[in-house]
């Protein structure tokens, strides 16, 4: 490494660790919006992610496939559909959200629900059908024996949340679209390192990309806890 990216990462050191204004609150913008987006999804799209992997009805194959299918549509083009409604000549452009923070959860929280159901219905068919059927029998609610399903999967879900949360939290074009990225009010960490690294400012680019690494650790570090102490207890 020459001199000059020596510089570029001890200058990236230094804001993270002097609490740089500017670089915390792209930070705190980030994880605001991304927690928010996660929180207000995570409820209703395991219940039917849950739903789907215990239910037999009618068309249940192709809701399946659409929220298959919802995964991969790029996140430019959410953040698309999600500009076209909320400007001002869309049907909710009354509410004046777009560009706001409101906008970029609404973004994310589409990014996210495909991916909360899918993963989450993967993780509840792969259950011992005799958990439900047990606490069925045994007088349980619906509701009951679903939390006591989601007790045995805590590692799948777990894993469920964390990726979904690692694809919002790196989105770029979505934000990008319905938040302006404005400083202090939208600027969140991936599209602040898109408008640094365009501008050359690489000290800050790389001091949020190593926020982003740390997390991406933490994570991990977490579930391979979790996945250990699972794996202790079924011996």
């Amino acid at each position: 490494m020459n001199e000059g990216w020596l510089t570029l990462f001890t200058q990236a050191f230094t804001l993270l660790l002097s609490f740089d204004k500017t670089l915390w609150s792209i930070i705190f913008v980030s994880f605001s919006v991304s927690l928010m987006a996660l929180l207000l999804t995570l409820i209703p799209s395991v219940i039917a992610g849950f739903i789907l992997a215990f239910s037999r009805f009618k068309g249940r194959w192709l809701i399946t496939s659409l929220i298959h299918t919802m995964q991969s549509i790029p996140t430019v083009v959410i953040g698309l559909l999600v500009y076209i409604l909320l400007t001002r000549q869309g049907p909710f452009g009354d509410l004046h959200w777009l560009f706001t923070q409101k906008a970029m959860i609404i973004g994310q929280m589409l990014i996210c629900i495909p991916i909360l159901i899918s993963l989450s219905q993967a993780a509840f068919t792969h259950i011992d059908k005799r958990v439900w059927e047990t606490s069925r029998t045994l007088g349980r609610n619906v509701l009951s024996t679903m939390l006591l399903c989601c007790r045995e999967l805590k590692v799948p879900l777990l894993l469920t949340v964390i990726t979904a949360f690692s694809r919002i939290i790196t989105e770029v074009g979505c934000s990008m679209m319905v938040g302006g990225n404005i400083l202090n009010a939208t600027r969140n960490i991936p599209t602040a390192i898109a408008l640094e690294t365009s501008k050359g400012e690489f000290a800050q680019a790389i001091a949020l990309g190593m926020v982003l690494l740390i997390l991406s650790f933490l994570l991990n570090l977490s579930l391979a806890s979790l996945r250990g102490k699972a794996l202790v207890r079924s011996y």
